[in-house]
């Protein structure tokens, strides 16, 4: 039976099409979800797409975090449903404090779109298991609040606890504090990033590699072997 991945429309949404795209490459079978649905559609996991959801009135994600269709994907990720947020969906996520800390404004109060490098520091999440811990990537990045804000203590959890799931490399470009590019949740069925791994999954398109395909296998295979 093929996979079946949900992909959340908000108003102000940019990147679904591109993201139901990376899951179809993936060979697993994208399902549109609406904001203000009420319900899964029996989905086997759920992707928070990047773009502005709501015209980040407020702050980025603050809008967003209470769609109807938002109440059904906390319940679900609590009890284990993976669920990917990919920068305004890593942004909705802490909104919803499925993961903790915050985004801000990037330091230099400028929107930024570059090929960006990693280091992927956790591969043993749902989504982040087609990697090696260690592993050097290149993702394109484009956001204006991306800096990952969170408390000293908050911090030093992440890092004890090996949360941290993906650092940028080279630069900090937002400013976000020890250079977190994304992180996990304590059981690895949320992830949060600022980069866009769904523009990094054919060659001909995005950095010209396909880094950004193994967080969509890396689901697959979790969903087909479970």
């Amino acid at each position: 039976m093929t996979a079946r991945i949900g992909v959340v429309t908000f108003p102000g949404s940019l990147d679904d099409r591109d993201t139901q795209r990376a899951i179809r490459v993936a060979g697993a079978e994208p399902v549109a979800l609406w904001h203000k649905d009420k319900d899964l559609k029996q989905v086997d996991a759920v992707v928070l797409c990047g773009g502005f959801s709501y015209g980040d009135y407020l702050r980025a994600g603050a809008i967003a975090r209470f769609s109807p269709v938002m109440d059904i994907v906390i319940e679900q990720a609590k009890a284990g449903l993976p669920v990917l947020g990919i920068c305004n969906g890593f942004q909705i996520l802490t909104e919803a404090h499925l993961l903790p800390g915050g985004m801000l404004g990037n330091d230099h109060l400028h929107f930024i779109c570059r090929d960006q490098k990693l280091r992927v520091e956790n591969a043993g999440t749902a989504w982040t298991s087609d990697y090696t811990a260690g592993q050097e990537i290149h993702i394109p990045l484009k956001n204006m609040d991306g800096r990952y804000v969170a408390d000293r203590r908050t911090l030093d959890e992440l890092e004890a606890e090996g949360r941290v799931a993906f650092r940028y490399l080279d630069v900090n470009p937002n400013g976000s504090l020890n250079d977190i590019a994304g992180i996990t949740n304590a059981a690895g069925n949320v992830v949060g990033l600022m980069p866009h791994p769904e523009h990094a999954v054919e060659s001909l398109i995005g950095t010209g590699r396909t880094d950004g395909l193994p967080f969509f296998t890396s689901i697959l295979k979790k969903l087909v072997n479970a």
